[in-house]
């Protein structure tokens, strides 16, 4: 709700609706946090309270900090529960409140564990079955993503599959014999034959992708999982499964007529990034300090750095679609040249990276091994629409604004890949805390440093939302 609010907003002094914008508790005043309007407008009325628009939060400007108070905490879920029972629905999330049942075998279990920064609970090994790493790494993945281990673990999943075939339910149950405190490496052999099932074209014990294993995994879980509305979650677009409130994002594509300039957009949902890497034979031009990703020439070049922000740059520029593949355009009612420019319509939680290691043609087949440098910290601001739209309009910066967390994320897990592409092995880099990184090669488990995870040569990315708003 406040989320909605805010965007309807402007600030009163340079017009932006970004910028992490107050509203004044002494009179009908809107500014900007980030650029200090707010504050000079506190300085000049000695109006010393504001409301942060997006978060709810009180600044004293006299204090210089947020301060919390325990009635206008009161007002505010009150607002939101008459604002829930307007819309119509009830409290998505409450705090757990033990039966009397439960109370018992709590009073009764003398087995009490201690959580602390050393603990390796959720550290498990994976039996290898057969040149099934690539299955391995990727439910060290996931079973790694904390809102992923949160639902499993509150036991959220209620199957009304006739059949003993639901995955969502193996993963219920491989969750926790992760979090058990056993430390012997588990056998995921019904976890196996469960996405032999449901995925046949994984059938077998070839070496398989690791990222073709991750889409039919979630694939399979996300039409195994049923919405708050019961209806079958069928439809990408249209759901509320566990899935998709996690990994799904919307990728905006303009398309522009080159003659009239019309731009036709469209958004599709996705579950990864998939970015093409220097080497491929897909031309990779290299982009000038601080320009927009324009080609220089018609060559592939594959020498200097290569960062993950390069590959985002280049995935989210102009591309010039040729005399080849003219688009009817709406406006001229003629097929015309057009440009095309993928960006991110809306970030998911957990944003999964795909490195184009592996390129499959009818005249090559190889692994690509350029090295990319990734960050521990990712800011998706300069690839979303709306930063786009600013550029358009004139108010885009260069830099990043440091208050504006909507769109950071944290590293948590990377998949490698060793080896060629007919024989390779694959392993995981996962985060157990917050600078606690270990390696996961099937049965064994190692401690990493964070050096060892930056410098690996990176195939699947998976970053997590730092910040998380619930609406």
């Amino acid at each position: 709700m406040r989320r909605l609010q805010a965007k309807s907003c402007i600030c009163h002094m340079c017009g932006a609706h970004l910028n992490r914008l107050h509203s004044c508790l002494y009179c009908v005043f809107f500014a900007c946090f980030a650029k200090k309007h707010i504050h000079e407008h506190a300085k000049s009325k000695r109006h010393n309270l504001a409301i942060d628009l997006l978060y709810g939060g009180i600044y004293c400007f006299m204090c210089q900090d947020y301060i919390y108070d325990k009635d206008m905490e009161q007002i505010a879920k009150e607002e939101q529960r008459k604002a829930w029972k307007m819309q119509g629905i009830g409290e998505k999330y409450s705090t757990w409140e033990p039966t009397k049942r439960e109370l018992e075998l709590l009073r009764h279990n003398p087995k009490r564990r201690r959580i602390t920064s050393n603990c390796t609970i959720g550290l498990r090994g994976l039996i290898n079955l057969g040149n099934t790493c690539f299955m391995n790494c990727i439910v060290q993945a996931l079973t790694h993503t904390p809102l992923l281990r949160d639902f499993f673990l509150s036991d959220r999943h209620k199957c009304e599959m006739q059949s003993n075939s639901c995955l969502v339910c193996e993963m219920s149950q491989l969750f926790q014999e992760f979090y058990s405190g056993h430390r012997s490496p588990h056998i995921p052999f019904r976890l196996l034959h469960l996405v032999w099932t449901h995925a046949r074209h994984l059938a077998g014990y070839e070496q398989q992708d690791a990222h073709e294993f991750l889409i039919a995994a979630l694939d399979v879980l996300h039409r195994h999982c049923k919405d708050d509305n019961g209806k079958k979650a069928n439809n990408p677009n249209h759901c509320n499964c566990i899935i998709d409130q996690i990994f799904t994002g919307g990728l905006q594509s303009d398309v522009t007529c080159q003659v009239c300039h019309g731009v036709s957009t469209t958004i599709d949902p996705f579950w990864d990034i998939s970015l093409d890497l220097p080497g491929s034979s897909t031309p990779f031009w290299p982009l000038s300090p601080g320009g927009d990703g324009s080609a220089l020439n018609g060559e592939s070049h594959t020498t200097g750095a290569t960062t993950l922000t390069d590959c985002l740059r280049r995935f989210t520029r102009p591309e010039h679609l040729g005399s080849s593949a003219k688009i009817k355009c709406s406006g001229c009612h003629s097929y015309q040249e057009s440009t095309k420019q993928l960006t991110m319509k809306k970030l998911p939680i957990v944003a999964c990276f795909h490195l184009k290691r592996f390129e499959h043609s009818a005249k090559l087949r190889r692994k690509i091994t350029t090295y990319v440098s990734f960050p521990l910290e990712l800011d998706m601001t300069p690839f979303m629409a709306s930063s786009k739209e600013s550029r358009m309009n004139g108010q885009y910066q260069q830099t990043v604004d440091p208050f504006n967390n909507d769109n950071k994320y944290s590293l948590f897990a990377v998949v490698n890949h060793q080896g060629t592409l007919e024989s390779g092995h694959y392993t995981t880099f996962i985060r157990q805390h917050k600078d606690q990184w270990f390696k996961c090669d099937d049965a064994i488990i190692t401690k990493a440093s964070i050096k060892d995870v930056l410098d690996s040569e990176g195939y699947l990315l998976f970053y997590h939302k730092q910040f998380l708003e619930y609406e």
